[in-house]
């Protein structure tokens, strides 16, 4: 199989002999143009009508009440985890399987992750395990939730979208709302990717996006929260341009801020990107199916969306039988100019996190030793 896969992805991309990379992005509309007018504006920084173009664009796109750009994924996730109200030495559930920066915003607001396996369906955090976890080892008292054995209080709760594939979200907000615990979503990866009919990132009190220069749409770099929270999406607003009070000459300022505010150059990429995005998902929905066809033929799972999901399928992802086979294929389709990539190391064998408190990873685990990273690029005749 390891030969035909090579000569599918070459024949698919139009790419007889050259290096053909996972996800590389695609600039074909506006995106010169507006940097230029940006620039020509002479506002570059973190104030700029691209700023406040993006952020309605991302409103109107996911239908979250506020949205607020910053500089990147991982700052969005900080700021939203201190929004959920999560402070130093409590404790934040999340899954194992997740890029590093799930658990880096964790550790920056002084929390300690808890991690609970994924569903193999969604290969995100399993609503049934966080239940089996929150029932067996937590307890409620005083309008929170509180781990018995450490007496920490569980602050938040942060589920990821793996690859772009939207989490059983609806019934992970059901358990923690009996648990009183916040949810904050990780859909990083997964702007326009549906679960029911709603876009992932807004079930929770807060979601969070990145546009690194790997995602579906890029401006370099760039985040954003949402909340339906209004007085939550103002704060976040508020926090993230250094806690400055309007003014027009004076530096007041009433909170510890953060420098995460998005530059307008960025925007302006970020703004003609989201024009493009229905039509880079309808490209990449259409590569998956081609995947899912060629690989119907092979004993190995092409990993689809889970039900009632509509996925923007960011990385497209198959199932080896083994992690020796796994890491076989990785170095053939390496050696042969096809870039695949494994799943991450999972975040409880990290030095940084190895000592957290953990639930059974059997699952993760299993997908880890299994799991490879396809090229996902949008195609464009």
């Amino acid at each position: 199989m390891f030969d035909q896969f090579v000569n599918f992805v070459r024949d698919v991309f139009s790419e007889p002999t050259a290096f053909i990379p996972l996800h590389e992005p695609r600039f074909t509309g506006n995106e010169r143009r507006y940097v230029m007018d940006a620039i020509d504006s002479t506002f570059v920084s973190s104030v700029g009508q691209y700023v406040d173009r993006f952020e309605e664009q991302i409103r109107d796109y996911t239908g979250a009440s506020c949205a607020i750009a910053t500089v990147n994924g991982t700052a969005a996730l900080h700021i939203a985890l201190l929004l959920a109200g999560v402070k130093r030495d409590e404790l934040v559930i999340t899954q194992p399987l997740s890029f590093i920066a799930t658990c880096n915003a964790i550790a920056y607001t002084g929390a300690e992750p808890v991690f609970i396996d994924i569903d193999v369906t969604t290969l995100s955090l399993s609503p049934t395990k966080l239940k089996s976890f929150l029932d067996s080892h937590t307890e409620v008292r005083t309008g929170n939730c509180y781990h018995i054995a450490s007496g920490k209080r569980i602050s938040a709760c942060v589920p990821m979208h793996t690859f772009g594939h939207p989490a059983q979200i609806d019934a992970i907000v059901q358990v923690c709302r009996a648990y009183h615990i916040p949810v904050v979503e990780d859909a990083a990866e997964s702007l326009g990717s549906t679960y029911r009919g709603q876009q992932t990132g807004t079930f929770g009190l807060l979601g969070t996006y990145s546009f690194n220069g790997n995602k579906t749409i890029t401006c370099g770099g760039g985040g954003m929260v949402v909340t339906n929270n209004e007085q939550l999406g103002k704060l976040a607003k508020h926090l993230t341009t250094q806690a400055k009070i309007p003014h027009r000459w004076a530096f007041d300022h009433d909170h510890i801020g953060y420098n995460y505010r998005l530059p307008n150059l960025n925007a302006a990429m970020a703004c003609a990107q989201m024009e493009q995005l229905d039509m880079f998902i309808a490209h990449k929905r259409h590569l998956a199916e081609q995947y899912a066809r060629f690989f119907s033929n092979y004993a190995y799972q092409f990993i689809q969306e889970p039900t009632q999901s509509q996925s923007n399928y960011w990385l497209n992802a198959i199932l080896l039988n083994d992690r020796r086979e796994r890491d076989e294929f990785l170095e053939f389709s390496n050696n042969r100019g096809i870039m695949t990539r494994p799943a991450w190391t999972l975040l409880t064998k990290l030095p940084m996190f190895e000592n957290c408190l953990r639930d059974d990873t059997t699952n993760a685990q299993s997908i880890e030793d299994r799991l490879v990273n396809i090229p996902s690029s949008v195609i464009l005749a």
